[in-house]
């Protein structure tokens, strides 16, 4: 924003001078407001106006009043979704080919969004738009999300004037590790906590304070809630109501979802559903007890969605109550399709599909009460995900529709604007559509065109032709209607990939395979993939899974570190240091010039995790993951150097050695590590949270010049990156 000429007049002195002020501009000719809001691994017939028997009356009222696009794109992954939207660019030209996780040291895939690239917020700041975000970035390197930084890729550094949420892929909804603008805060310790509240919460004093201090200026709010990423929590009283109504199981949901798509006009009369996914069984071909559980696991996730639009209402109403919706433009989506991450079976809790196990139903069964809990953030199976993409074909990660198609409803209160709109979309469209509506000038070129004409014309030629598609090898390109896809295989040439042909004006769900028929129109779309491959900077193609793209990262951050010292007072640790497991070979070693009762090192959290302390002259090491616990304790000699080590064997179990003055002291057998015992990182001297023990109370904090210093020695083992990039591939 540059600042206007001086009209005044400058002389030697105040009294030969004539000051002069840029007059104020008019509230009434600013233009109007935007709120973003991304959900998280919804799928597109998730919301209730798009078919769902799940209540979301926010978002209903708002397609009621507004547009519903049904053929709405975005990527399969969250992060490189997340950069199409604030840039208008294809993922890969900007550095997102991947998640934000890693860096494969490729330009394409760097984990953050090329710095000469603006983003959405950058050019609406620039244009006297305050910028605000509450809630997942996920456009960071995970090894620069510390207490430290650094933060050239955090929000505030891209564009956005107030921050706060998580700045990783998803989170504990009742323990999240928060950050507000550039630094780490605690949780906030109150009866009820929930991040879905807590969000929408920031995101309404945002906005009343702009209107209080800024009230001449338009706002861009972008609101990107935990919801629907695993794990699922939520209220009991959101979740137990769907136990009835999902009892019913995925076909018959997906049946009655693709009818009620067509009764809304969503979908074509005659639309076919596509064949049962690739490994899910038949809801009849269960037991009884797995359909107990599994109605169970998908009522969580129902109720999660509940909740996080009966916050979403709360934000419409207080903008409502501000008098500014009227002047706000909403549009309200999801990053990616469905998930199947919960495995075929789903769990109780989360952290068992993200350490790569699968518990029986029985076990699961003693547990349903904890469900949606602080210990029971849980994961459906891939059967619900399923229906969740009803009428597609697969889930996130593919480039099958059930991966890219998203729902989309955007509402501006007083535009006139409703009804179904079909024209083609992409996150790339986003932002020079926003522009467009807003009379801004994005200042570069952007992949994306805008779609604005849409809006008053259902009828218009809107956007663009072309639009590609690769993830993890999987690729499609869509152009003039007809769209190619192929499901790629890890390790085999890309030649031998099969590729499948729609007639998407004729076949909505994609489920009619034309490539038989028409190989002239698939070669002619597969020539034009890789033309738009090399334009927008896809190769190298890499269809490495994630443990070989983790390894290659190089030597970046905490995780590479093979001596970590941490010391009484410092911040928190996060997870995503990848450090906070129990899945490496390990030394610790406490420095003690004291000894006092209270905590040495805390890792996770009511979920589970492992602490060592001291307690009435005693060293004690717990240790606890899904239902194992164990406890090894001695008698603790004399302060000086003390702790454990731990040593892991090939079928994921570990010996743990207690020591004191370099002689061992007792030993205990971890029937089962991991490097996902919770989504709560690792804390010195104190526990900030919740904890798994019944030993003590939290904080159970040690008093002060009785610890001098931890002293963390990683022994590497070959199976150690192999074993986190396990664990980030399910977090995803």
């Amino acid at each position: 924003m540059t600042d206007p000429a001086f009209a005044g007049k400058i002389g030697t002195t105040v009294a030969e001078s004539t000051p002069w002020w840029p007059p104020a501009p008019s509230r009434d000719a600013t233009r109007p407001n935007v709120l973003l809001v991304v959900l998280d691994d919804t799928g597109w017939s998730d919301f209730g106006c798009f078919g769902s028997e799940i209540a979301t009356p926010a978002i209903d009222a708002l397609a009621a009043n507004g547009l519903r696009f049904t053929n709405f794109h975005v990527t399969p992954l969250c992060s490189p979704t997340r950069a199409a939207l604030l840039t208008g660019r294809n993922h890969h030209a900007v550095g997102m080919r991947f998640l934000a996780d890693t860096d494969t040291g490729f330009p394409n895939s760097r984990g953050s969004v090329r710095p000469d690239v603006e983003l959405l917020p950058q050019i609406l700041r620039t244009n006297g738009y305050g910028t605000y975000l509450a809630g997942k970035w996920h456009l960071a390197p995970l090894h620069e999300i510390t207490p430290a930084g650094p933060h050239h890729n955090w929000p505030l550094a891209r564009g956005f004037d107030r921050y706060y949420g998580f700045l990783d892929g998803c989170t504990d909804q009742y323990e999240p590790e928060l950050f507000e603008d550039n630094h780490q805060i605690p949780v906030p310790r109150r009866e009820g906590y929930h991040l879905s509240e807590d969000l929408a919460d920031h995101a309404i004093t945002f906005v009343r304070d702009h209107t209080t201090f800024r009230p001449e200026s338009p706002f861009f709010l972008q609101l990107a809630f935990g919801a629907t990423h695993a794990p699922f929590q939520a209220p009991k009283e959101y979740i137990e109501k769907y136990t009835e109504i999902f009892a019913k199981g995925w076909d018959r949901t997906r049946h009655d979802r693709l009818h009620r798509q067509i009764d809304l006009g969503l979908v074509p009369a005659g639309t076919t559903l596509t064949e049962r996914n690739d490994g899910v069984r038949g809801w009849d071909d269960l037991g009884e007890d797995e359909q107990l559980l599994f109605t169970h696991l998908q009522a969580a996730f129902a109720g999660f969605l509940e909740h996080a639009d009966a916050q979403l209402g709360r934000v419409l109403d207080a903008l409502g109550e501000l008098g500014v919706l009227d002047d706000t433009i909403v549009l309200v989506l999801s990053d990616n399709g469905a998930s199947r991450e919960g495995g075929p079976t789903g769990d109780v809790d989360t952290n068992a599909p993200y350490s790569g196990v699968r518990r029986e139903v029985r076990e699961q069964l003693a547990l349903l009460d904890d469900i949606g809990g602080p210990a029971g953030g849980a994961h459906y199976p891939e059967g619900w995900a399923m229906a969740g993409n009803t009428p597609f074909r697969r889930y996130k990660q593919f480039v099958d529709l059930g991966g890219v198609r998203s729902p989309l409803v955007v509402s501006r209160p007083g535009s006139g604007a409703r009804g179904i709109r079909n024209q083609f979309v992409h996150a790339v469209d986003v932002a020079p559509t926003l522009l467009d509506l807003l009379h801004l000038d994005p200042g570069t070129a952007m992949d994306g065109e805008s779609v604005a004409a849409a809006f008053t014309d259902p009828g218009a030629k809107a956007g663009r032709t072309t639009q590609y598609w690769e993830t993890l090898g999987h690729r499609a390109v869509w152009h003039d209607g007809w769209k190619a896809v192929t499901a790629h295989e890890t390790g085999t040439p890309y030649e031998q990939d099969t590729w499948r042909l729609y007639d998407t004006r004729a076949d909505f769900s994609e489920s009619v395979d034309r490539a038989s028929a028409e190989p002239g129109k698939l070669r002619e779309l597969q020539q034009l993939w890789w033309r738009e491959a090399g334009r927008n900077d896809v190769f190298p193609l890499d269809d490495r899974p994630l443990r070989d793209l983790i390894s290659e990262r190089g030597p970046i951050g905490l995780y590479a570190e093979k001596t970590i010292t941490l010391r009484p007072g410092q911040s928190h640790l996060p997870f995503s240091s990848a450090v906070t497991g129990s899945n490496r070979d390990v030394d610790v070693v406490a420095h003690l010039t004291g000894t006092a009762d209270g905590i040495l090192l805390s890792s996770g959290n009511a979920q589970g995790g492992y602490l060592l302390y001291l307690h009435n002259g005693q060293l004690i090491f717990e240790h606890r993951h899904l239902q194992d616990h164990v406890l090894v304790n001695a008698p603790l000699p004399a302060p000086g150097p003390a702790g454990f080590r731990l040593r892991t064997d090939d079928d994921g179990s570990a010996d743990v050695v207690l020591f004191a003055a370099g002689e061992a002291l007792a030993h205990g057998r971890i029937p089962r590590t991991s490097a996902h015992l919770s989504f709560w990182g690792l804390d010195v001297a104190q526990v900030p949270g919740s904890t798994f023990s019944n030993r003590f109370t939290p904080p159970f904090a040690l008093p002060e010049k009785v610890l001098d210093r931890i002293e963390i020695t990683v022994h590497p083992a070959t199976d150690d990156l192999d074993d986190y990039a396990k664990a980030v591939l399910a977090h995803e």
